[in-house]
């Protein structure tokens, strides 16, 4: 019996650690003699000087005020030059960001180096008395609060390894205490995967540590983390860099944090989901007025103030950027009207008693005018972009020209916590877009395309062929318009997969959008596009993208139905029927419908299955994980099947292990 492995997608980990090779092809002759010689890699032109020059010289880039919020208060740091996992692997380098430290190079675009060099700075700061945060060693930030008996962890990052350090650096500056409480603010895995790290499930049994979440995270935490892993996993590899090197000519920064760990993910399921706005807990003494928040910028997600102390926590709705509403990765899109609105909600009932804002990313803001100024940014960006986009679609316009039309508002001159770090304006008019009218901009010839493998062949043949294709391409390349320069050399590179020149013209023309973006993730994608263009896939064997952390967490159900999206009907050859589980420890049944065309997972037995298994469940998730054997547990009477024991291997043969290194800048 032949079974997968279970991609669990969290962020996009695949576990890859950054690349340190030179972003040159590895056969950089080969094909090139068919036209136009592309250009060296890993240099800026002369263009990309001047539109990042240009860029430097309309904003205020030397303002030290962020500067001064991002050093305030810093207590200590990780001095050991690396986070290391229980083998001695790296999960963090805590150098690796030493670079930023020189001065803009002409490789990045000088607004994103400046909030890079913001972000990398690393530590553990005091907000003020009683709340501490951890940055610098994650994606996200992990906050600290003080109750009357030990910390109450809010977000405790993405992987147990950087959490755990964290929570060393905070016990051995401050003194050690235990963990009295734990708030995941949304249902992304850099705000819960490092639970473990920080708590065990006894802590929560026995100690009766609470583990507070928004309504509906149990189910959002696991939904698009297991149903869409292996697509977004691989496109998450291109939006947070993880193969790409950290240096002047590469990964920079996410725009949102430093970037990704390369650890263990967890998940320990919350023991209350809170709703509503106003609705108060205490926990160890502290008092927490939440604010529901869902359909922002997830699915589920809560903000919470601290009336004892004067204090809002804005989670991830309000950070030190303009975030996606629709991200690179792929999620579901996201609603900036909603988003808008919850931020106006809050700053009407906390803006003026509130002495400090802090969030899930970024650095805390002080004072209460700084507190209501950057929530009218931040207010202000996303209605700005909703309004602006419906403004212009409900004249007519397509995605595109919407997107094209709405130009940069005033306010982001120099509210730079507005400015487009992570998400862009750009990509989330069209995800207002998206949000309201769908996928496509109405006009016809777009609503059925041909896919562009079929395209690709005929558009170069409409330009006169390969040589006059990547001739074209190279006058716009060498006229800066990168752009236009990027989609005449896709073609071809669809066209003519083997076509070394035209991957190479590609690549420059990726490198040369990526050196310009303010946004990191855009950065990053086109960077990682052009270093898979000139090297290749990386040749780093299928990820385990699942662990037992993580999964002994996720409903049975959800589970089941991450296995129905591998299905690939055209193996199952028997007719209709279905196969019961039964899960002894945690006393469960479930059936698995297995018709001709879904399986259709339910809650409960049926009459008269063809086949009936029973087994532990945490068993069952390590055989899925490939730590366990089926056929040895079989043997073993670990895994019972009582009926057709071919039904049993049939169904699971006929689920499908993607690979995760499918092609994306290829064909």
């Amino acid at each position: 019996m032949r079974l997968f492995s279970l991609g669990i997608l969290v962020l996009g980990l695949a576990g890859c650690a950054p690349s340190s090779e030179p972003l040159a092809p590895s056969s950089p002759t080969a094909g090139l003699s068919d036209g136009p010689s592309p250009p060296e890699a890993g240099l800026a032109t002369e263009m990309t000087k001047q539109v990042n020059l240009a860029l430097a010289n309309r904003l205020p880039l030397d303002d030290k005020s962020d500067r001064i919020d991002v050093e305030r208060g810093r207590l200590g740091y990780v001095q050991d030059p690396a986070i290391l996992d229980a083998d001695g692997n790296t999960v963090w380098s805590v150098t690796q960001f030493d670079f930023l430290d020189d001065a803009t190079p002409d490789t990045v675009n000088p607004s994103l180096w400046r909030q890079s060099q913001l972000a990398a700075h690393h530590g553990l700061f005091e907000v003020m008395d009683g709340i501490y945060q951890v940055r610098g060693y994650d994606l996200a930030v992990m906050s600290i609060i003080s109750g009357d008996t030990g910390w109450i962890i809010v977000d405790p990052l993405t992987t147990t390894e950087t959490a755990a350090a964290a929570l060393k650096l905070v016990n051995d500056t401050l003194g050690e205490r235990p963990v009295t409480g734990v708030i995941y603010t949304h249902s992304h895995a850099d705000h819960f995967g490092g639970v473990r790290g920080v708590i065990s499930d006894e802590d929560v049994s026995e100690r009766g540590v609470p583990v507070l979440a928004p309504i509906g995270f149990s189910e959002s935490a696991v939904s698009e983390n297991l149903i869409a892993g292996n697509q977004m996993s691989r496109r998450s590899t291109y939006m947070f860099g993880n193969t790409l090197a950290r240096s002047q000519s590469a990964h920079v920064g996410s725009g949102l944090g430093p970037g990704l760990p390369n650890g263990t993910i967890s998940l320990i399921l919350p023991t209350e989901e809170i709703s509503g706005r106003g609705t108060i807990r205490v926990i160890d003494g502290v008092t927490f007025e939440f604010i529901d928040a869902a359909g922002t910028e997830a699915p589920a997600e809560f903000m919470f103030y601290l009336p004892e102390k004067r204090a809002l926590c804005t989670a991830e709705v309000a950070t030190g950027t303009m975030h996606n509403i629709l991200t690179p990765r792929g999620a579901k899109v996201r609603d900036a009207l909603a988003w808008s609105r919850v931020i106006d909600y809050t700053l009407a009932e906390y803006g003026d008693v509130s002495d400090v804002v802090f969030a899930s990313h970024h650095w805390p803001s002080w004072g209460t005018e700084n507190v209501q100024s950057f929530l009218r940014g931040q207010r202000d960006i996303y209605r700005y972009v909703h309004d602006q986009t419906m403004r212009q679609a409900n004249a007519g316009a397509t995605m595109d020209e919407a997107a094209e039309a709405i130009g940069e508002p005033d306010f982001q001159s120099d509210s730079f916590d507005t400015r487009g770090y992570y998400g862009t304006l750009n990509h989330n008019s069209k995800a207002v877009y998206q949000h309201y009218f769908g996928w496509w901009g109405g006009v016809p010839a777009e609503y059925n395309e041909h896919p562009h493998t079929v395209t690709a062949p005929r558009y170069v043949a409409a330009m006169g062929g390969t040589k006059m294709a990547l001739e074209l391409g190279a006058q716009a390349f060498d006229d800066g318009d990168y752009r236009w320069a990027a989609e005449v050399f896709n073609h071809v590179v669809f066209a003519t997969p083997n076509n070394t020149a035209a991957k190479l013209w590609l690549a420059a023309s990726y490198e040369q959008m990526g050196f310009q973006a303010e946004s990191g993730a855009w950065r990053s994608y086109y960077l990682t596009g052009a270093a898979e263009l000139r090297r290749g896939i990386p040749d780093l064997g299928n990820p385990q993208l699942g662990n037992l952390e993580f999964l002994q967490a996720v409903p049975s159900i959800d589970l089941f139905n991450s296995l129905a999206v591998r299905y690939n009907p055209e193996l199952m050859q028997r007719e209709p029927h279905a196969i019961v589980f039964n899960f002894t420890d945690t006393n469960e049944t479930l059936t698995m419908l297995v018709e001709q065309a879904i399986l259709v997972p339910r809650e409960g037995g049926v009459p008269d299955p063809l086949a009936e298994v029973t087994v532990e469940r945490a068993l069952f998730d390590r055989i899925l994980l490939g730590e366990a054997n089926i056929q040895l547990q079989v043997v073993n009477g670990n895994f019972e099947i009582d009926g057709n024991r071919r039904a049993v291997a049939d169904m699971f043969q006929a689920l499908e292990q993607p690979d995760f290194w499918f092609p994306i800048v290829t064909p």
